[in-house]
Parts: structure tokens; sequence; C-alpha cells
């Protein structure tokens, strides 16, 4: 198995941007992008456990499910969370604690779009 390697994502932090939004676009975004096809099949495997048939859902439909999925599927939300925690170094967890509400609200802000944009057709 090769190890991954987190993508370099450039032009994402300027000169006036807040600690918390460094940390997102530094850390938090490449880790998302790093681990985008896991977090696909975790998706997909989920609405297949469900029996909901997503791929067949109208657009709209399928927006929806995706959101409330995130916001009230509380294991599942912890699934993902932990797909993208789980690549922090100490220091970056560090960081984290400091503000866990917040920047867990990104993070699933961040996969919400990202599965939005890769499986609705």
């Amino acid at each position: 198995m090769t190890k991954k390697e987190r993508p370099i994502l450039s032009d994402l932090v300027n000169a006036g941007t807040s600690n918390t939004e460094r940390f997102q676009n530094e850390v938090i975004r490449p880790i998302i992008k790093m681990q985008h096809n896991l977090l696909i099949v975790l998706f997909q495997d989920y609405t297949k456990q469900r029996k909901i048939d997503f791929v067949n859902l109208n657009k709209e439909k399928q927006i929806e499910k995706i959101n409330i999925t995130l916001i009230k599927d509380t294991n599942f939300k912890n699934i993902l969370l932990g797909t993208i925690l789980g690549q922090f170094s100490i220091d970056e967890l560090t960081f984290f604690t400091k503000n866990p509400s917040e920047l867990k609200r990104r993070i699933i802000q961040i996969i919400k779009q990202r599965l939005q944009d890769s499986l609705i057709s």
C-alpha cells in the first residue's frame, strides 16, 4: 500500500486570513482532497446499506439526501470526521481541539460540497 501525500493547494491563504481559515485551507482542504475517493465510497456504501436508490433520485432529492444525512446521522458524520481527523499531525490535532465545533462544521460543509459535486448528475 502506498502512502498518500497531501496535495498542495495554492492561492487559498491571504495575508488577512484568520487562523481558523488558514487551518481550513492549509490542512483540512488538502486532507479532504486526498481522502476524496474514500469519502465518495463511504457515502455510496451508506446509501447501499440503507437501501437508498440514490442514483435514481432527482437532483433536488439527491441534494436533500446528502444534507439530511450529514445533519441527522451522527454516526455517519463521525465516520467522515474520523476519516479526516485521522490524518492530522499532533500539532494539527492540538489546534483542532481549541475550536472543534467550528472546525467540524467547516469539515462537514466541505465534504457536503464535494459529495454534491461528485455524485449529483
